[in-house]
């Protein structure tokens, strides 16, 4: 018979309250060194699901804390998503530019691709520079950078030179090493299983 079986419930929420004040004080030990206050360069990549959707909740979470928000999408067109129709109720807070015309399989035209991606691009830096931002989301950046529809020097150079305070997100699958390099957070999401695969179609409240 374990310890814990032998003690009364007082005695177990006794040793409970002192182990959690232990940790307690090491993570405020451990805070107590995170001085450094940034703008976070946020990378989301993998084959997984919801790479775009974290950086949504980003964009709400900001939004909530009365920060200003832009959006370009650099492969989406203006697709009728759950998101936008949120975003858009904070015209002041949250700018969205839906600049891509789909997925290269789709328009199977590299110059064409190439245009959106410059025009989209331009938009980005415009934002990136604008004092007036918080966050700036990259949406399917990692898509374009793969199709090498952008020179990634460049690219990496505007991240690396943003204003000190900004928070830019990236997401797509295949991010770029350089990229993650100069990343603060990388999150990479994983593919377990997927509705798709069995047939499911896309669900609203679930890809859009």
């Amino acid at each position: 018979m374990s310890d814990k079986e032998n003690m009364t419930d007082e005695e177990l929420n006794a040793r409970h309250a002192e182990k959690m004040a232990k940790k307690k004080a090491a993570r405020d030990k451990i805070l107590a060194t995170k001085t450094i206050e940034k703008g976070l360069v946020i990378v989301h990549t993998g084959k997984g699901k919801g790479k775009s959707t974290a950086a949504m909740g980003l964009a709400v979470r900001a939004i909530g804390n009365g920060m200003k928000v832009g959006l370009v999408q650099f492969v989406k067109g203006k697709w009728e998503t759950g998101e936008r129709k949120v975003l858009e109720a904070f015209p002041d807070l949250c700018v969205m530019k839906a600049m891509g015309e789909g997925f290269s399989w789709e328009t199977q035209d590299r110059e064409r691709d190439i245009a959106a991606a410059r025009q989209a691009w331009d938009a980005a830096k415009e934002m990136i520079n604008d004092p007036s931002y918080n966050m700036v989301i990259l949406d399917e950046l990692n898509i374009v950078l793969r199709y090498e529809n952008l020179p990634l020097d460049e690219v990496i150079d505007v991240l690396q030179n943003k204003p000190e305070m900004l928070h830019v997100a990236v997401t797509g699958r295949n991010a770029k090493d350089e990229l993650i390099e100069i990343a603060d957070l990388v999150t990479e999401m994983t593919q377990i299983k997927h509705p798709f695969r069995s047939g499911v179609k896309a669900q609203v409240g679930i890809e859009f």
